[in-house]
């Protein structure tokens, strides 16, 4: 079932995940966080979005596949 369209408010910040399909890696090497942030960059200038704050995390699998253990 698709999800409901977002609510998108003008002035009203949004937080927003990057996740993987099916909880896989959307980054591979170091050449794909420069790659991601560029392509973030480009495209909030395009369209007059500010970005406040941003953080790309590494989070390692685990064989216990909760993700309090991955801290």
């Amino acid at each position: 079932m698709p999800r409901r369209a977002r609510l998108a408010l003008p002035g009203v910040p949004l937080h927003l995940i990057q996740r993987g399909n099916n909880r896989q890696a959307c980054f591979f090497a170091d050449e794909d966080y420069r790659f991601y942030l560029d392509w973030l960059a480009e495209h909030a200038g395009k369209t007059g979005c500010r970005i406040h704050a941003y953080a790309l995390w590494f989070v390692p699998m685990r064989s216990t596949r909760r993700w309090g253990s991955t801290v």
